[in-house]
């Protein structure tokens, strides 16, 4: 039963990355060839300290660093994930991911977990109005720890007869803190008729998303119906990994469109 649910396994994943590739190369080739989409270029600035000599006084300068190509950006969110599951099916580390799997792990997810949404909120905060670098290292480095932090969660659980959710719990408190600063450049502005409508998708489909891989995990640990076998849970994550970055990615991409 294993070993055929782990060669079905793998043909799903080679099937998931096709599908990731073909939108990534399809959402590059409208960054590269749409005017408008290729014109589209969110900056990044540096705040700073400088001494104001009319003044006689410190106060906040900023210099811009770079302009993020946006929609070329977005297609990279895609091709990460396209990527990971293509080494996931290559042969010698099929066989480690078959192994972790039947040990209730695996770190190859996590890892690109932690890579692609952090690049992809890291898109939706340049969207919402975040163009600090250092605020944009951090939601970046938040994002990717709350993944790890899940990777954390199933490593220290693979020797404990009773579920430990420390790991859990402290993923959960590295995502509310991307999620407050989300929240407060998305509807920071007091006349909330002027925010766009795909600012209400993204942040609506985001929340959604956000909650089932939780959600996914939880029941795994739980045990509850079929996600009693770890595969099953694993096919969920891959199913939601989908879903969602199609939905996110074509949501964010969207936002190149807008006056």
């Amino acid at each position: 039963m294993k070993e055929i649910s782990f060669k079905s396994l793998r043909k799903f994943n080679f099937t998931m990355g096709i599908l990731h590739f073909v939108q990534g190369a399809l959402m590059l080739s409208f960054a590269l060839t749409i005017d408008k989409i290729k014109a589209f270029k969110l900056p990044v600035f540096s705040n700073f300290l400088t001494f104001d000599t009319n003044l006689m006084t410190l106060v906040t300068d900023n210099k811009k660093v770079f302009d993020v190509p946006f929609g070329a950006c977005v297609s990279i969110f895609l091709f990460l994930s396209a990527l990971f599951h293509f080494i996931i099916v290559m042969p010698k580390i099929n066989d480690n991911y078959n192994k972790n799997i039947s040990k209730g792990i695996n770190p190859y997810r996590w890892y690109e977990y932690a890579i692609s949404s952090s690049v992809m909120i890291v898109l939706i905060a340049l969207l919402f109005g975040v163009y600090d670098i250092g605020l944009l290292i951090a939601l970046f480095v938040l994002n990717a720890s709350m993944n790890l932090f899940g990777l954390l969660m199933e490593r220290i659980n693979q020797y404990t007869e009773k579920t430990n959710w420390s790991a859990f719990i402290f993923g959960s408190v590295a995502g509310l803190a991307v999620w407050v600063i989300i929240f407060m450049f998305a509807f920071g502005n007091s006349d909330l008729d002027k925010v766009p409508w795909f600012v209400y998708a993204i942040f609506g489909s985001y929340f959604v998303f956000f909650n089932l891989f939780p959600i996914n995990m939880v029941l795994q640990y739980k045990s509850v119906g079929k996600w009693k076998e770890y595969v099953y849970g694993e096919r969920v994550y891959i199913v939601l990994s989908l879903c969602a970055k199609t939905v996110l990615a074509w949501l964010v991409f969207s936002g190149v469109m807008q006056p």
